[in-house]
């Protein structure tokens, strides 16, 4: 296992990019502290969704660039810069796709060396799962899947000190896995449809949720997410979650359904390799709260899981953190591995 918090006290710089939000922040590598997190809206797919992905990819690494560079200028003692990266990253640091921020386009990105010539630090670059998965590898007792419910679907499993990836960076993309075969189904920010990130991310219950609403408008009616607006254009996330909190139950339906899909991938990477601990973070699932490990475990019971009791069961998924630190303090533990080499200027899943 890792040493986690290093031995020099040196000052690492982390950023945490998905499909809406930036983050950065100040890790301590000898206190194991994250302080100072600033937040800004991504450039990306969510802002501009008429833009090509080229111009998309333009965008987001001039608003990393600056971003950080504002920020450095206010940490002089940083020698290194953790990026977490929605995206599948290669052992070189290689972003080779990046859906839910610059769509289905675009060519595969060495953001670490574009960055390092940019900000003249050290860059380590990574998936933003894996860095969660560095997260919770500091508590977790046994092997387990780190699963997010954000703008988009992701996971990695972490067992027997490592991340489970191949030196190419894939691996751990379950959003990308093909649920809804029908021609008509939901479409993915990657081009296809029917992926599973297209039905139970964020940004999929939010489409789904106003499919649902002008397929069935009476039950819509009778639901709070019609009040103040009866327009289901005007639903928002935010709202949704809450109306699963209250118990809607439209939005519950909606959210029941699409959490079918997740707990028959999380019963196929059980069935696979036997990981039985699951820990979802993310966006949506921390504003739902704990409905969404309740309503989850019981779309669990129902597909089954191969000789498992229900009690055990019941125990194999919780929530994460209720925060969206998961990257920022993965990165931190991560990129602390290298503080030792200064000199190297990227490194992809670890």
């Amino acid at each position: 296992m890792a040493d986690w918090n290093g031995s020099d006290g040196a000052t690492v710089v982390v950023a945490d990019i998905g499909g809406t939000t930036l983050r950065i922040g100040r890790w301590d590598a000898a206190t194991g502290r994250l302080d100072d997190v600033t937040r800004h809206a991504v450039d990306g797919l969510g802002r501009y969704p008429q833009e090509p992905s080229e111009r998309l990819q333009s965008r987001v690494l001039a608003q990393l660039g600056d971003r950080l560079a504002d920020y450095l200028s206010t940490c002089p003692e940083a020698r290194v810069v953790g990026v977490s990266f929605a995206g599948p990253v290669d052992e070189r640091g290689m972003v080779l796709a990046a859906p839910t921020i610059w769509g289905g386009g675009g060519e595969p990105l060495n953001v670490g060396e574009i960055l390092t010539r940019r900000l003249g630090r050290t860059v380590v670059v990574a998936n933003d799962m894996t860095a969660a998965a560095w997260r919770y590898a500091a508590t977790e007792t046994e092997g387990f899947c780190v699963v997010t419910i954000s703008s988009g679907i992701g996971n990695k499993v972490f067992r027997d000190g490592d991340v489970l990836v191949h030196p190419l960076g894939y691996g751990g993309e379950l959003g990308h896995w093909l649920v809804d075969p029908r021609p008509d189904a939901l479409p993915c920010d990657c081009g296809g449809r029917g992926h599973l990130g297209a039905v139970a991310s964020g940004r999929g219950l939010l489409a789904a949720a106003r499919r649902a609403a002008d397929e069935h408008p009476d039950r819509f009616a009778g639901s709070a997410l019609a009040r103040p607006s009866a327009d289901p254009e005007a639903m928002t996330c935010e709202a949704l979650a809450e109306a699963v909190r209250e118990e809607d139950a439209f939005a519950t339906d909606v959210l029941c359904e699409a959490l079918r899909y997740l707990a028959l991938a999380i019963s196929c990477v059980y069935t696979a390799i036997g990981i039985r601990r699951y820990v979802v973070i993310g966006g949506f699932a921390v504003a739902v709260g704990e409905p969404i490990v309740t309503h989850l475990t019981g779309q669990l019971r129902a597909v089954g899981c191969f000789g498992l009791d229900a009690g055990e069961v019941e125990r194999m998924v919780r929530l994460g953190a209720p925060d969206d630190d998961h990257g920022l303090i993965g990165m931190g533990r991560l990129a602390s591995r290298n503080l030792a080499d200064v000199q190297l200027s990227t490194v992809g899943e670890r």
